[in-house]
């Protein structure tokens, strides 16, 4: 989940990774403190967001050929061209709405946890996600 997040969020394989080790780094730093198995997995989710957003905040990622990451099942029989298309426009979206956008569609989360998630008011998250997805409908029609 942690690599995935930072996969689709980062778009680089590389950075996935580095992000990836660092989170579980901090994680056995802290999984004393970590009540239940739950608690665990949301401290995963949020601390992999939080950190992904502020690396492309930092620095943004430079497209590259491995930028070409999926967001759907690579066995999905649907438009490989739409969705290669889709993966490059979401590519494109600021920080906060892409990590919305992710959390929303790729992880399922409804927009009162990634609003708990993000520490986001659930009505910024909400039109996040409506300019995210107009910006995506625009451009694809």
């Amino acid at each position: 989940m942690v690599y995935s997040l930072g996969l689709r969020i980062l778009r680089s394989r590389a950075a996935a990774e580095d992000l990836t080790q660092d989170v579980f780094m901090q994680f056995f730093q802290r999984i004393t403190t970590l009540d239940t198995p739950a608690h665990g997995r949301h401290w995963l989710r949020q601390v992999a967001t939080h950190r992904a957003i502020d690396q492309l905040r930092r620095r943004p990622p430079l497209p590259t050929s491995e930028d070409v990451m999926s967001l759907v099942d690579e066995t999905d029989a649907g438009d490989p061209l739409l969705a290669n298309r889709l993966r490059a426009l979401i590519g494109n979206l600021p920080p906060h709405p892409r990590a919305v956008v992710v959390l929303r569609y790729q992880e399922d989360m409804d927009p009162t946890e990634i609003g708990e998630l993000l520490d986001m008011p659930l009505n910024t998250v909400k039109s996040h996600l409506r300019r995210a997805l107009e910006v995506l409908r625009g451009h694809l029609t």
